[in-house]
């Protein structure tokens, strides 16, 4: 952001504007998507709308709604609050301005199962370990216990 501002107007589009947001949400950590309708979707073919992502510039105001879908077993609250703070940094950084109001909205979680992680390997004793045949590798035997008065 320039430290002296030069008088004048900008216009910023509502698409320019959308994308600065999408990038600021999709970039975030837990955030594996829009959560979408089918109406939704089928807009976004016909490229008439931003899925999952609604601005509202009624009288001046710089409104976000936002429907996510989050990584299953994350804090749902941090992401949340993640993207709060990356929209918000993303938007005062790319327009000048700041966000009047953010509302999220989580509609699913995405469970994606990888692979098992490995095995711990076994231990195995190194060539200069390892048990040869002599070794006494029997734990000593415990004393006999005798009834009656114990005397040590």
């Amino acid at each position: 952001m320039p430290s002296h501002p030069t008088p004048g107007r900008s216009l910023v589009t509502r698409r320019a504007l959308a994308d600065i947001v999408r990038a600021a949400t999709l970039g975030s950590y837990g955030v594996t998507g829009f959560a979408v309708s089918p109406i939704e979707r089928l807009a976004a073919v016909l490229g008439m709308g931003q899925p999952g992502l609604h601005l509202d510039l009624a009288t001046g105001r710089l409104a976000i709604e936002l429907h996510l879908t989050v990584a299953y077993g994350l804090p749902v609250a941090e992401v949340a609050r993640q993207v709060d703070s990356a929209v918000r940094y993303a938007v005062r950084r790319s327009v000048g301005r700041e966000v009047d109001g953010i509302a999220i909205h989580v509609g699913a979680l995405r469970y994606q199962p990888g692979p098992l992680p490995p095995a711990e390997p076994v231990a195995t004793p190194r060539a200069d370990e390892a048990v040869r045949p002599d070794d006494d590798v029997h734990a000593p035997e415990p004393e006999p216990v005798r009834a009656g008065r114990h005397v040590t």
